[in-house]
């Protein structure tokens, strides 16, 4: 079922002046100083006494360090960001306690995203005109799109990119609306490198290789990096060119990915997916770099919560299913499958385009989970707590097809 009502943030570039570039700045600083005191005291009090500080305790502490003269600077800024930067190290704890992640990590004035999170006492948002704490004017928006109507943030997130690009997030809540979808119409995705997916009707969609496109501009911006002298103001110029040139190929790839996965939601109520190791694919050093261009794991969360928003069905076929050996006519298993096959032909005289049968075959496996449910165990569930709608299929003969594949 469709939710009501979902969490959503919309994000918008904003152009401070240089009196609102010097606050955000400084909170940045504040923020990350507080998270990274409060860091260091959890650890200490754990390594030293087996004691765990709680989010309660270092809000107190953080009381206590304001009232010090070398840590008085952060009454100048809004305390909200630095308290939501305590809330976020408490969460990172609480994922680590809970085997979810690993130990937090100190944040870095270079290496860290700038970011600070303001709540709704921290800002001001009326007749589309938003106004941060401490500030007397407001942001200089550019709204690309419109908020929802009667749309009230719930909260602000202001953040700086490696780019020297502002953006500022608004999180409320929306209901998300699409036409529904014909109830039978199912498409099964098979995500490849040269064609970035394959779908059981037989298109294909070209990957379009923004890192390649862009891979000489990219090299050439480094080569300057490394001649410069560290630490200097030249520098720094370089370090800017080198990250536009990342942030244009991010952004180009994540507005195609965008496009083709609502498409993809739109035109189909339930879509099949393969279930991929991205982490342990990308150790092939020969295929790293594009396997990580095609960012199959970012197509995989997009489709993940649209299709949670607009109450569609999303069904991940397990990893050891043997699409590409397996005869969408007949069901024959061959017995190898080189990367390098891209059409053959099996005994029943079929002859099969590679991506477009593996496709087909993890059509078909979804479709048998929808209808009778054999052969599922249920997978983690989205993002805000609700129960997935997504379904995995398991093989009964694991250990034969995972030898096979490797064959």
């Amino acid at each position: 079922m469709i939710s009501t009502h979902v969490k959503r943030a919309f994000k918008f570039r904003f152009y401070p002046s240089d009196v609102q570039a010097a606050e955000l700045s400084r909170t940045f600083g504040c923020v990350r100083l507080v998270y990274n005191l409060a860091l260091q005291a959890r650890t200490e009090a754990w390594t030293l006494r087996q004691e765990r500080v709680n989010y309660n305790a270092t809000s107190a502490m953080l009381t206590v360090w304001k009232r010090t003269e070398d840590l008085a600077f952060p009454n100048e800024v809004s305390s909200v960001p630095m308290q939501q930067a305590l809330r976020h190290l408490q969460t990172a704890f609480s994922n680590f306690w809970k085997k979810r992640a690993k130990y937090p990590r100190f944040k870095s004035k270079k290496r860290s995203r700038d970011s600070a999170e303001h709540t709704t006492s921290a800002f001001r948002f009326r007749d589309g005109r938003l106004t941060l704490a401490k500030m007397s004017a407001p942001l200089d928006i550019v709204w690309s799109r419109p908020l929802p109507e009667g749309a009230r943030p719930s909260t602000v997130t202001v953040s700086r990119d490696s780019a020297g690009r502002w953006f500022v997030s608004m999180l409320g809540e929306d209901k998300p609306h699409m036409p529904g979808a014909p109830p039978a119409s199912a498409v099964g995705v098979d995500v490849g490198i040269t064609s970035l997916v394959t779908l059981s009707t037989g298109e294909k969609v070209a990957n379009p290789g923004h890192e390649r496109r862009d891979r000489e501009r990219l090299a050439k911006a480094q080569r300057d990096l490394a001649r410069k002298v560290k630490g200097g103001i030249n520098q720094e110029k370089a370090r800017r060119k080198v990250a536009r040139v990342c942030v244009r190929i991010s952004d180009r790839r994540r507005d195609f990915l965008h496009k083709l996965t609502t498409r993809l939601v739109r035109e189909n109520q339930t879509v099949v997916i393969e279930d991929l190791t991205v982490r342990n694919m990308v150790e092939n050093h020969k295929l790293a770099r594009a396997i990580s261009d095609a960012s199959w794991a970012e197509l995989r969360s997009m489709l993940e919560y649209k299709c949670a928003w607009y109450g569609r069905d999303l069904v991940v076929v397990d990893r050891w299913f043997p699409s590409s050996k397996l005869c969408s006519t007949c069901g024959t298993l061959q017995d190898r499958m080189p990367l390098n096959v891209r059409e053959w032909t099996c005994g029943c005289g079929t002859t099969h385009d590679r991506d477009v049968n593996a496709a087909r075959n993890i059509l078909a496996a979804g479709l048998a989970v929808a209808a009778c449910g054999d052969g599922v165990r249920p997978q983690r569930s989205t993002p805000g707590g609700q129960s997935s709608v997504k379904q995995e299929v398991v093989p009964p003969q694991r250990t034969r097809a995972a030898a096979q594949l490797r064959g």
